[in-house]
């Protein structure tokens, strides 16, 4: 019975080590891509004010907040389809990095509104910026594969030496 199970978690994780990264990889993108999508709709995506006002802090008033708001969307859709299509991931990489610093900016710029709940709890933009906590750790997971890095298990590194 021990061998048995040992067998099938030794096949679960050659299955996760072949196509973990790939499923994060375009979950990822569908995740950018929907949210980027619902901000070409001006009044539909909760993060409208977020973003309108962060990016207004960031270039110190000079791009209007529809302006904002369609470049925040456009940007997230082409990061969206390229970690979907898996074509042009070092473009795309390059792309996240930039929005991954505009998505936490709010946590320094605009710390009072994000924690303006009861007793400095998060109001729900702020548990909405926490959340892409998430979103940089999957950047750097994508991003460390793109320049060829690959998940491996103890017994291949073991089996390497």
């Amino acid at each position: 019975m021990a061998a048995r199970l040992h067998e099938i978690e030794a096949g679960a994780q050659r299955w996760l080590i072949a196509h973990s990264i790939a499923i994060l990889r375009v979950s990822m993108g569908a995740v950018f891509l929907a949210f980027g999508a619902l901000k070409f709709f001006p009044g539909v995506s909760p993060a409208q004010g977020l973003v309108e006002k962060t990016i207004d802090v960031l270039t110190f008033g000079i791009v209007p907040g529809a302006v904002a708001l369609v470049l925040v969307a456009t940007v997230e859709c082409i990061i969206g389809l390229c970690l979907i299509s898996g074509r042009a991931l070092r473009g795309a990489v390059y792309l996240l990095g930039v929005q991954l610093i505009g998505i936490l900016s709010p946590l320094v710029l605009l710390t009072a509104r994000l924690f303006d709940g009861p007793h400095g709890a998060p109001t729900l933009e702020g548990q909405y910026v926490l959340k892409d906590v998430i979103l940089v750790a999957g950047a750097l997971v994508i991003a460390a594969t793109v320049g060829g890095g690959r998940l491996t298990s103890r017994s291949d590194e073991h089996n390497a030496r």
